[in-house]
């Protein structure tokens, strides 16, 4: 005759059913661990993109800023050049 247990019939489904628990909950962990590791790879993407425009747009700057001096360097040269020319004319000097 088979003996029956009590206690085997009541808890092995509660057991089975925190086994089944534990084990949905891992897998929710696991899914919001994925999902958070995403999340900080297109968050690296975007502040590295941003890094890459504020290093071009500081470059840009820097040559603009360059060559805007050049350009006033030259039509400084150029604005005395104009005035020597008509202080010239001015005196009734020739140009030769």
């Amino acid at each position: 005759m088979e003996t029956w247990n009590y206690s085997d019939t009541v808890l092995e489904p509660a057991r089975t059913n925190r086994k089944a628990a534990m084990s949905a909950r891992n897998q929710v962990i696991t899914q919001q661990i994925s999902k958070d590791w995403v999340n900080r790879e297109y968050i690296e993407v975007i502040t590295s993109n941003i890094k890459r425009i504020a290093e071009f747009l500081n470059s840009f700057d820097m040559s603009c800023r360059s060559k805007l001096s050049q350009l006033n360097e030259k039509l400084t040269t150029l604005e005395r050049r104009i005035e020597y020319l008509e202080a010239r004319v001015t005196k009734g000097e020739t140009l030769n």
